[in-house]
């Protein structure tokens, strides 16, 4: 098959995976690559390797409708254990601190709401994010710790649930884009007079995109473009003028944007706006 052929005939969707553990975010893509047929696959939202759930793939020129993606909440389930600190603040680092704790349903609970709302957090170290133009996670392999300063970030719900083991928690997390629950694991041991670490980490939803939507690569599913931007907002332009990049009046929509440009179905562009005027973020091809 030509490479002109094999672009024409490439899928162009959205995919929302159930990643499985051991599996890095990168691993899925590149065996999405390869069961699709196409290079064109990224990801929106990194799940670390040992964590399990809802991973957004983009094919084709969807790829480019997925930083619409990433802002949307996040929702996981984790175990909290409490008594243990680890140098990746989860069960896959080595043990840094251990503490004698006894802390009682109530009281935990009452430390998780002190982390509720708008917060301030410090980034891990085994994060991927930037400092000095390195990531994080490549300094702290090299044995390097920096400062970091406090980011904003925002927890909707921190619920905490006893279990068998009264050191050991369940975590139901909902928070904004940007939130490390390994972090709000570790914040809440120390909350307590100890530490804590976090396991059995799984995201059950990316904004509208949840578990029971999500399926294993060997099930892989493409959805239509569409379902990548059903949660924007739409904004009425004709097909003729979005098919040239054409501009429209600012006073068309309120708000920012972005706005799905819609003909039927069938997914044509984003707009966003531009000073006095909305213009177009992203035309897919017709």
């Amino acid at each position: 098959m030509s490479p002109g052929r094999a672009a024409s005939t490439a899928p162009a969707g959205l995919a929302v995976v159930d990643k499985e553990a051991g599996w890095t975010s990168h691993d899925v893509v590149a065996k999405a690559r390869g069961i699709l047929g196409t290079r064109k696959v990224g990801h929106s939202g990194t799940l670390d390797p040992d964590a399990t759930g809802v991973l957004l793939l983009g094919i084709g020129p969807v790829t480019r409708l997925l930083r619409f993606l990433s802002p949307l909440p996040k929702s996981y389930t984790a175990e909290l254990v409490l008594g243990t600190e680890t140098s990746t603040l989860d069960a896959a680092g080595e043990v840094t601190a251990t503490h004698a704790m006894s802390v009682t349903p109530e009281q935990v609970s009452a430390a998780a709401a002190t982390l509720t709302g708008d917060i301030l957090q410090v980034p891990p170290m085994v994060s991927a994010v930037q400092i000095g133009g390195r990531r994080l996670h490549e300094l702290a392999r090299e044995g390097i710790e920096v400062e970091r300063d406090a980011r904003p970030v925002t927890v909707h719900r921190f619920d905490v649930d006893p279990t068998a083991d009264p050191l050991v928690y369940a975590m139901r997390v909902e928070c904004s884009s940007g939130t490390y629950v390994r972090s709000l694991a570790a914040d809440l041991g120390r909350a307590l007079g100890g530490g804590a670490h976090l396991r059995a980490l799984r995201r059950t939803a990316i904004g509208p995109f949840t578990e029971d939507r999500a399926r294993p690569l060997d099930a892989l599913e493409v959805l239509p473009p569409l379902e990548a931007v059903a949660h924007l907002p739409v904004l009425a332009v004709p097909a003729d003028r979005v098919a040239v990049g054409g501009l429209v009046p600012g006073d068309a929509a309120d708000g920012d944007g972005p706005w799905a440009v819609l003909d039927g179905d069938r997914l044509l562009a984003v707009y966003e706006r531009s000073r006095d005027r909305i213009k177009p973020a992203v035309v897919l091809p017709r």
